[in-house]
Parts: C-alpha cells; sequence; structure tokens
C-alpha cells in the first residue's frame, strides 16, 4: 500500500495535464486539417517533392500516395540497413543481415518500431538518427493523415458530383502534420528530457572500469531526440536494447511521467478534433469518453494485477518487482505497461514477459483491442470511428431502420469495408499465431513451454500485427523465420486496415449528409458511448478469448 498513495498521484497529475492539454491540441489538430493556408518552409517541401497541394485527392489517389511513400521509405531504410557499414558514424557496426534489414525497414514504416536487436550494439548513430528517427516522425503522420481523411468524409455535408469520393490531400497533410505538430512538440519534449538527465550527443562507446574491476563498454548518442518522438509519435522503438528500462532513456519518476503523458496526448487529442472537424464537438467527446473509460478499466486491472502478484515474495515486496526498475516501482510500471500496449507505441520501462499471468493478459487484450483505448496517431481514432460504424448499424437492424452515422448511410458496400477492417487483425494474429506455434523455426524462438510459451508466441503475432512493437522478453525473434513472419504481418497489419479505412471515407465523401430523423441514433449521448464500449469488448472477446484461455488465463490458473 506505500507504493499506491504516490501511484495514485501520478494518476491523478496525468489526468489534469491531459485535461489541460486536450482540448487546445485537439483545435489546433482540426484547423490543421481544415485550412487552406500553407506555410513558407511547407512551400518550399511541396515544390521539392513536386506535388499540387490544394489538389482534394479522390480517396483512391490518396491510398496510392500513401503506398508510394511508404514503399519509398521501406526501400531508403533497408539500404541504409545493408550499407550500414559503409556510412559515417556507423560506430564500426557491420550491415544487417537481409532478413534484419527487411524486419527493420518495415517495423519503422509501419509506426511499429519491433526491434529483434540490440540498439546500442547494432545500429550506428547515422541510421538512429537519419532513418529511424525520421520514421518515426513520417509514419507518425501517415497514420494521423488518414484518421484526417477519414473526419473529412463523414463531415462533408454536399457533394459535387464531380468531385465525389475526394478526402483531402495525402501531401498536405503529411507535411502539415510533420511541421506544425511532430517537430514542435517533439523539439520541447526532447529539451525536457535533456534537462530531466537524458542524454544527447554523438558520443562514441566508452569503456568504463566497474566496482568489481570489471570493463563495461557504454555506447552514447542522440538518445533524447529519439525518445522524444518514440513516445509522441506512438512508436515505441528504443535507443537502447531495455528501451524505457533504461537509465539513459528514461532516468526518473518524473522523465516516466513525461513519456507516459507523451503516448496519450496526440491520441486523446485526435477524436477531440474529430468532434470540431465534422462541426459537433459531442460527437468527438464521445469517441473520447470510450477510449477513456476502456482505458481506465485496463490501468486498473493491470494495476491490480501487479500490485496483488500471486506467491510469497511479491506479497512480501509489495507487489510483483520481477522485471521491473525500483526508481519506477510496481504500480508506475503497470501504468507504463498498460498506456504502452493501449497507444501502440510498444516502449517498455519494464519486462513485460515477467509481468504476472493477468497482467501480461491484460497487456495483450489491450492489442488485440486494435490498440483503440485510444491507440496509436490516427490509427486509434479511425479504428474506434469503425467500431462506432458497426455499433449504428446493428443498433439499425435492432430497430428495422436504415443505419446511419453523422448523416451519412451505412448500406452494403459499407458494412462489407467495415467487416473487413474488423476482421483483418484477428485474421492476421490467429494464422500468425498458428503458424509460429506450429513451424519448427517458430518453435526454436521459444524459451518457454507449456501456456506461457504460447503467451510468448501469441503477444509477438500480436504486437506485430496491430502494429505495437512490444515484446515477451523470452522470445529470441532475430532469426530468418521471425524476421520475415513479423515483418510480413506488420506490413498487412497496417496497410490492408487503412486502404478500408480511405476506401469507406470515399464512400462517405461521396453521400450528402442527411438531416437526423426520429429513427436516428444519437451518437453523442451516454447511451451511445455505452453500445460502442460494448461492442468492443464483444467483438474482440469472442475472437480472442479462446486463445487467451490457452495461454495467460491457464498460465495464472496453473
Amino acid at each position: 500500500m506505500s507504493e499506491l498513495a504516490p501511484a495514485i498521484g501520478q494518476i491523478a497529475l496525468l489526468v489534469v495535464l491531459l485535461v489541460l492539454s486536450v482540448p487546445l491540441l485537439g483545435r489546433w489538430l482540426a484547423h490543421l486539417y481544415t485550412s487552406q493556408r500553407h506555410l513558407g518552409v511547407e512551400r518550399v517541401t511541396y515544390r521539392v517533392l513536386r506535388v499540387d497541394p490544394d489538389a482534394d485527392q479522390h480517396w483512391r489517389s490518396y491510398a496510392g500516395a500513401v503506398l508510394g511513400f511508404s514503399l519509398v521509405s521501406v526501400l531508403g531504410l533497408y539500404a541504409l540497413g545493408r550499407l550500414q557499414e559503409h556510412l559515417p558514424l556507423s560506430l564500426g557496426f557491420p550491415g544487417l543481415p537481409p532478413d534484419g534489414a527487411f524486419n527493420t525497414a518495415v517495423s519503422f514504416v509501419t509506426n511499429t518500431n519491433w526491434q529483434w536487436y540490440s540498439g546500442e550494439v547494432t545500429i550506428g548513430h547515422l541510421m538512429q538518427a537519419s532513418g529511424l528517427s525520421v520514421q518515426n516522425f513520417v509514419s507518425a503522420a501517415v497514420g494521423m493523415a488518414v484518421a484526417a481523411a477519414f473526419a473529412r468524409g463523414l463531415a462533408k455535408r454536399a457533394v459535387d458530383p464531380a468531385n465525389a469520393g475526394r478526402v483531402g490531400n495525402f501531401w498536405a497533410d503529411l507535411v502539415r502534420t510533420t511541421y506544425r505538430v511532430l517537430l514542435p512538440m517533439a523539439l520541447l519534449a526532447a529539451v525536457a528530457f535533456v534537462l530531466m538527465g537524458v542524454i544527447q550527443n554523438l558520443s562514441d562507446t566508452h569503456t568504463i572500469s566497474t566496482l568489481t574491476g570489471g570493463h563495461q563498454s557504454l555506447t552514447g548518442g542522440p538518445v533524447a531526440s529519439q525518445e522524444a518522438i518514440k513516445q509522441l509519435g506512438t512508436n515505441g522503438g528504443g535507443f537502447y536494447n531495455v528501451n524505457s528500462a533504461h537509465p539513459f532513456e528514461n532516468p526518473n519518476g518524473l522523465s516516466n511521467l513525461l513519456q507516459i503523458f507523451l503516448m496519450l496526448v496526440i491520441p486523446f487529442s485526435m477524436a477531440w478534433a474529430f468532434g470540431v472537424i465534422v462541426g459537433d464537438r459531442r460527437q468527438g467527446v464521445a469517441i473520447l469518453s470510450v477510449m477513456a473509460l476502456l482505458f481506465a478499466v485496463s490501468v486498473a486491472l493491470l494495476t491490480w494485477a501487479e500490485m496483488a502478484g500471486h506467491g510469497t515474495a511479491p506479497q512480501l515486496a509489495g507487489g510483483a518487482l520481477e522485471g521491473k526498475e525500483t526508481r519506477f516501482g510496481t504500480a508506475a510500471s503497470a501504468l507504463f505497461a498498460a498506456t504502452t500496449t493501449a497507444t501502440s507505441t510498444g516502449a517498455v520501462d519494464s519486462m513485460h514477459d515477467s509481468l504476472t499471468a493477468p497482467g501480461g493478459g491484460v497487456a495483450m487484450f489491450n492489442m488485440m483491442l486494435g490498440e483503440i483505448i485510444p491507440g496509436g496517431v490516427g490509427s486509434g481514432l479511425y479504428g474506434m470511428l469503425m467500431l462506432a460504424v458497426v455499433t449504428v448499424f446493428l443498433s439499425g437492424l435492432m430497430v428495422g431502420r436504415t443505419p446511419e452515422y453523422l448523416g451519412k448511410r451505412i448500406g452494403q458496400k459499407e458494412i462489407v469495408l467495415v467487416a473487413g477492417y474488423v476482421l483483418t487483425t484477428p485474421i492476421l494474429v490467429l494464422v500468425g499465431g498458428a503458424i509460429a506455434i506450429t513451424a519448427s523455426d517458430g518453435l526454436a524462438g521459444l524459451q518457454e513451454t507449456g501456456p506461457h510459451g504460447l503467451s510468448e508466441a501469441v503477444y509477438a503475432v500480436t504486437s506485430a500485427a496491430n502494429n505495437n512493437g512490444s515484446a515477451f522478453g523470452g522470445l529470441t525473434s532475430g532469426t530468418p523465420f521471425w524476421n520475415t513472419l513479423l515483418g510480413l504481418l506488420m506490413l498487412l497489419g497496417r496497410f490492408v486496415p487503412m486502404l478500408l479505412v480511405l476506401g469507406l471515407a470515399g464512400r462517405f465523401a461521396s453521400q450528402g449528409q442527411r438531416p437526423p430523423s426520429s429513427g436516428t441514433l444519437p451518437t453523442h449521448s451516454p447511451l451511445f458511448v455505452v453500445l460502442l464500449s460494448g461492442v468492443a469488448l464483444v467483438v474482440v472477446g469472442l475472437t480472442f478469448v479462446p486463445v487467451l484461455a490457452l495461454g495467460p488465463i491457464a498460465e495464472a490458473l496453473s
């Protein structure tokens, strides 16, 4: 109980910071995605890219730009990885193997940041700064751009047949998000991290003598700058192998709280921005309420699981301390674990493999929800909106009326796109998990047998397919089999849902907005918040409860 009081104070401070910042940032984001004005530096960027930022793109053109930009990013990052030993500031590290370079390139471009390697002994400063950090910015901006396109499709009131299906300009969304949101916020966060003790330099490896007479090599680098955008963009890739558990990345409780705040602030603000864009702030508040409600439940359950860890040692210590940094403690580590798995970040300040069985199950379930509470930057919003469409559709069936969401009719073609979105991730997780535990190369990477071994495999494929990036540390994933399997899951888990979201945005943008009638379900009421929360839980529960029963639930009962 001695640790619970400061944990409650930390959560209260976090809530206050979010309450103060979310409306302000949300309004700024809404302005950003609806303004016609371009800054001077943005115009220069458009000329370099040779694009017209004022062209209103059809959803297919928008999707093509997303895929084209991402493909070029994958190829560029793959080349950096393979050629690393020939580049300056490589610290003498060799180039990445083909499967490792593929996995890393896909990982950072898809905003997953799964790491099969130890960063401080594998990746040089040039690739960290000009490769991985750059992708931390632009991959986050891509997700936010797609969410903005979906919101504009829902917000369009009158439609000119000649301009049907147009959802905005990808290049304008990408550049504005990077220049006006991510860069300035990351700069402020990086300065704050430096003041808190996070390192920032281009130092080579230093060898120091330990108190026991041994020697240890410590690598410096541009850590604070990468740490800022790693959390702000819900990326998660750490400069060091132990990620935010490393004192160079996360030196104290204050920096730990700032990292949690950065993970949450943009996803929650995107929901507020949605309400402003569609012209009804109550809609954004309803989506935000569902996110906050489910996230609060997740934090409570994971904190309870870790604080009430079973066994004599955890009870005497006041919680399950295995795999946790004593400078943070059990409760703060549980809050970080709940946040990172609920926001598609994947950063860790403790060893998730050492979470109690119920705690690991909650973390896994957060990802299985599709990471919508509040999810990744952009992806959390459009994921929750897709479930909102499901909720409205089911409610319309129950009362025998044609379902509508924000004046947009939901017909056969619309619901087919939504169904494809809902089914994509479960298919990837379950098929990927089946391959992992039946292939000999997959089994070779598991350090455990029984329920925990299954949890290691399922956690890995869930993390990849949901573009999270965290892992149970007992899995040896840096092999051609795991690098290839997880890389493919990351690609499909990122871009198939994006294409379905943009397709639905185009369908909505092709419709005029219908006025509400007596049979229209109010989508800003407490009833809708309850219905949407229930749909989110039931859709996931029906899909994943069997595999959870064989993994963390069976482990907890054993």
